[in-house]
């Protein structure tokens, strides 16, 4: 492969991770507006959401990695989708018990997707830009994780706008690495342009 096709393959897997990272962000902040809204008002409602989470993470990990070759190519995403899959018949079995065991099962699958979701941004790092938010989003997501781990042990029951927080952040730094990446094709457009 000559380094013009090279060139270009990498501008079209930036491309899709930038629509990719805005399709994130746009849901978490739909996911979180639900939430905060008519979540706090009808616990259905607020179940469905619980739900829907680990399920768009493992439906969006099998979309992306089918565009960026598969998942025997991308272990980690392979993974994630297995992990976040389960979270979602987990999360329903622990609705039927407690709220607590509910941010347990969160708290669970924050540290392993989040840990998952940092070794795909590190083998991206070389290939794609914005790699860098990804890496701060899936360590914070370990932490935070092990944080509701913790809450999910207090007397305290939690409600839904404790992951309503886990979920905002991670609006954020999809957004982040989205901006980052129209930022870099942006720039190479120009370039190009110049040349």
């Amino acid at each position: 492969m000559s380094n013009n096709q090279t060139f270009i393959a990498a501008s079209g897997n930036e491309q899709w991770l930038k629509q990719y990272y805005f399709a994130r962000a746009a849901f978490s902040v739909l996911w979180v507006t639900a939430a905060l809204t008519i979540g706090q008002q009808s616990f259905a409602i607020a179940a469905a959401l619980l739900i829907a989470y680990p399920a768009w993470d493992a439906a969006a990990n099998v979309v992306d990695a089918a565009r960026s070759g598969g998942l025997a190519v991308n272990r980690s995403q392979a993974i994630n989708v297995t992990a976040s899959s389960i979270m979602t018949i987990a999360v329903i079995i622990a609705l039927t018990m407690s709220m607590n065991w509910v941010l347990g099962a969160f708290g669970l699958w924050a540290i392993f997707s989040g840990l998952l979701q940092l070794g795909t941004a590190v083998r991206r790092w070389k290939t794609s830009g914005g790699q860098w938010a990804m890496v701060l989003s899936g360590g914070q997501s370990a932490l935070a994780g092990a944080v509701f781990m913790y809450q999910a042990h207090t007397p305290q029951e939690p409600s839904i706008s404790t992951v309503a927080g886990y979920a905002g952040f991670g609006a954020f730094y999809f957004l982040v690495s989205a901006i980052w990446l129209s930022v870099t094709l942006s720039r190479r457009r120009v370039h190009e342009a110049k040349l």
